[in-house]
């Protein structure tokens, strides 16, 4: 009998305290967001003329902050909306003949972007203090640093469109802590709009058919 009473004893001590019991009741709620972001470009080539030989894209890293708004709609469903600034850095890589010899040049693009995405988080059944879930949805960018309307004497600028909009998926992981919600999350976003902007007898736009924005998000968020 004694051993029986031991063996519940240390059972029940195994068995965690449940934090934030009545969190997923709440119809709305509030956070912040913190990330690291990487971002990089998909080029499609166009029929490059005699000088251009390759065209890549190389990614760098940056970062998000962002503020949380989520909106529960059921049991297993949240809608999610988090404006966030973020700061990010591309480049161009072209690899041409200049003055009958082979040379690269790197052209850098730097990006502050305003960004409102909008997506659907499925959750799966909370297990103590913790829950796994996917989301997706649509995200508008807006570049601050856009230099569109930017007028030089020489045709190097490679000028991108300030408006991009990308469809993006996601999952992470919610760990109820005592006094907040802890989510890690990563999520994949593709842009869908050619953010090239084209000039004639610029070779570098010339040689690009289309420029398509893709993201990668490493982000904490605090509810």
């Amino acid at each position: 009998m004694s051993s029986i009473l031991l063996g519940h004893d240390c059972f029940a001590q195994k068995l965690k305290p449940e934090n934030l019991r009545k969190y997923d009741r709440q119809w709305i709620h509030f956070g912040f967001l913190l990330g690291i972001n990487h971002a990089d470009f998909i080029v499609s080539p166009n029929d490059f003329d005699s000088t251009v030989y390759v065209v890549e894209a190389n990614g760098d890293n940056g970062f998000t902050l962002g503020i949380v708004s989520n909106l529960r709609l059921g049991l297993y469903f949240d809608l999610r909306f988090i404006p966030a600034l973020s700061f990010s850095q591309r480049s161009l890589e072209y690899t041409l003949l200049d003055n009958n010899k082979i040379v690269t040049k790197i052209k850098k693009i730097e990006s502050t972007f305003l960004e409102f995405p909008l997506d659907l988080k499925y959750k799966s059944v909370r297990i103590n203090n913790g829950r796994a879930f996917v989301l997706g949805g649509l995200r508008y960018s807006l570049d601050l640093a856009s230099q569109k309307n930017v007028q030089k004497e020489d045709d190097d600028l490679v000028k991108l469109k300030s408006n991009d909009f990308s469809y993006e998926v996601g999952f992470g992981i919610d760990f109820y802590m005592k006094y907040f919600k802890l989510s890690p999350v990563i999520v994949l976003a593709i842009g869908t709009s050619d953010v090239l902007i084209k000039e004639q007898g610029n070779i570098f736009s010339e040689t690009i058919d289309r420029l398509n924005s893709k993201i990668v998000q490493v982000s904490l968020t605090f509810e």
